[in-house]
């Protein structure tokens, strides 16, 4: 059954198209989608070694993000003909266009939560 136009799902896709924020957003948005991204940025990784490295994510939840950020034409999962499988996920054209923003968010995370650690601990002074 189609959604009808003057729905507010409906409306919400729309903005969500139209506007670059709000689109840039939705793609990267979320907990776990740009420490992944991060994370291949230099090379390939095997979902296993992103378990690793990324150690409070669930399996679930990686396999989520991981085929969400595959669909958003963020990164290309290849799948090897072997036993047992092996699977790599790498960045696309366009994740790497991603990367600079990424690393600016990541600063800037950093200065703002050091900012906020440091203001706590004047108004424990």
């Amino acid at each position: 059954m189609a959604n009808k136009e003057t729905s507010t799902n409906n409306q919400n896709k729309i903005f969500i198209t139209d506007c670059n924020v709000t689109y840039a957003v939705q793609l990267v948005g979320g907990r776990w989608k740009l420490p992944i991204l991060l994370q291949l940025e230099k090379e390939k990784k095997r979902f296993g070694e992103l378990k690793k490295i990324i150690s409070n994510i669930t399996e679930r939840m990686l396999t989520l993000q991981l085929r969400e950020l595959e669909k958003d034409g963020l990164l290309i999962k290849t799948v090897f003909a072997e036993v047992p499988p092996r699977v790599e996920y790498e960045l696309t054209n366009i994740g790497k266009e991603l990367m600079p923003v990424c690393k600016e968010l990541h600063q800037w995370g950093a200065k703002h939560k050091m900012g906020l650690i440091e203001s706590d601990n004047d108004k424990i002074k």
